[in-house]
């Protein structure tokens, strides 16, 4: 497309038209294309930076196939998300669960070694969360897209935390 220009001016014309392309498809795709939600989603959007720098940076006259390539993984990821969100099976394929790390201010071990987290990390999301002994902690939480979550104080139903692995609520004793 831009083959007989000199490179001074070609990367910075791909670079607008990639921009501007790139800028529609999202707007288009909606606010999940780019959500931080799991290791999929990670993915996906390591592969959006590298699709973006062969087009910023390509000397091949390939400019159409980075852009198809881009909205290719769009398209991709919007289906992927709209079925996931129809379709719990296909949910629990692509996304993982969050877990119970520390309950009632104690670590809950075999969870951490399953989900290979150090008890420093731990100590780190209470510290993060403005909580300075364990013990003043309901709950620390993996998310699935690796954050954690810290609860000072579980509300006597626990609702938000129904799908969190390790977490029974039937042995929820809400007094401290």
């Amino acid at each position: 497309m831009f083959s007989n220009l000199n490179p001074l001016i070609e990367v910075p014309i791909a670079g607008i038209i990639t921009y501007i392309a790139i800028i529609i498809m999202l707007r288009l795709s909606g606010k999940r294309t780019l959500a931080k939600w799991n290791s999929f989603d990670y993915v996906v959007t390591v592969a959006f930076g590298s699709i973006l720098a062969t087009a910023f940076l390509s000397t091949e006259d390939e400019f159409g196939k980075d852009i198809l390539a881009f909205a290719v993984l769009v398209l991709l990821q919007f289906i992927i998300t709209w079925i996931s969100v129809r379709w719990s099976i296909i949910q629990k394929l692509i996304k993982s669960e969050p877990a119970l790390l520390l309950y009632r201010g104690e670590m809950q071990r075999d969870i951490m070694k399953r989900e290979r987290v150090a008890e420093e990390e731990i100590l780190s999301a209470l510290r993060n969360s403005g909580v300075s002994a364990i013990e003043d902690a309901d709950a620390v939480i993996l998310e699935t897209d690796g954050s954690f979550s810290v609860i000072q104080n579980i509300a006597h139903s626990a609702s938000a935390l129904k799908d969190v692995r390790g977490f029974d609520r039937t042995k929820m004793n809400c007094a401290k």
